[in-house]
C-alpha cells in the first residue's frame, strides 16, 4: 500500500512539474539593485520619445556582445507629429544576453545611426544557443526633411517628413 501511494505521489509531482511554464529571459532588464533609479523610471520630457532599450546606469560593468540583426524596417506612423519607428528582428547570442539600442540624433547629412547590441553579466554560466527577438524601437519625430537610417553601420531605410 505504501509503495503504490509513493508511486502515485511521485507521478503527480512529475505531471505538475511538466506542466509548469518555462521562464523566458527579459529583453530589457534593469541590472543591479532594484532600488537604483534608472533613466527608465523617469518620464520623458514633452515631445521626447522614450527608447525602452537605451543603456541604463549600472551596465558599464556588463560584457558587450553582438545582436544578430536579421531584418530592420523603418516605419512612418500616421500621427501628429509624425513618429518614426524601427522594427527589428534577430537573435541574441545566449539566453543570458539582454538587448540594447542607442539612437543618435541626426547628423549634418540627416543620417540617424542606431547601435544595436547585447549585454551579459560577466562570469555568468549560460547555455550556448541563439534566442530570437522581435521589437519595435521608437526613433521619435523629426523636422521636415529626408533622413537615412543606419543600424550597426548598415543602411536600412530612408524616410521623409
Amino acid at each position: 500500500m505504501k509503495s503504490s501511494l509513493l508511486i502515485a505521489v511521485t507521478c503527480l509531482v512529475l505531471v505538475l512539474t511538466a506542466c509548469q511554464e518555462i521562464a523566458q529571459p527579459p529583453t530589457t532588464p534593469v541590472p543591479g539593485d532594484s532600488d537604483t533609479i534608472s533613466s527608465q523610471d523617469t518620464p520623458p520630457a514633452s515631445g521626447e520619445v522614450r527608447n525602452p532599450l537605451e543603456p541604463i546606469p549600472g551596465e558599464e560593468d556588463m560584457l558587450r556582445g553582438e545582436a544578430f540583426i536579421e531584418s530592420a524596417q523603418v516605419a512612418v506612423l500616421e500621427s501628429f507629429p509624425v513618429q518614426i519607428s524601427l522594427a527589428l528582428t534577430g537573435n541574441l547570442p545566449t539566453p543570458c544576453h539582454y538587448l540594447r539600442a542607442k539612437v543618435e540624433q541626426p547628423d549634418a547629412q540627416s543620417r540617424i545611426y542606431v547601435d544595436v547590441y547585447s549585454l551579459a553579466k560577466p562570469g555568468e554560466a549560460c547555455a550556448q544557443m541563439l534566442v530570437p527577438f522581435e521589437t519595435n524601437l521608437p526613433l521619435g519625430s523629426y523636422a521636415s526633411g529626408k533622413y537615412t537610417v543606419f543600424v550597426n553601420g548598415k543602411q536600412v531605410g530612408e524616410f521623409s517628413v
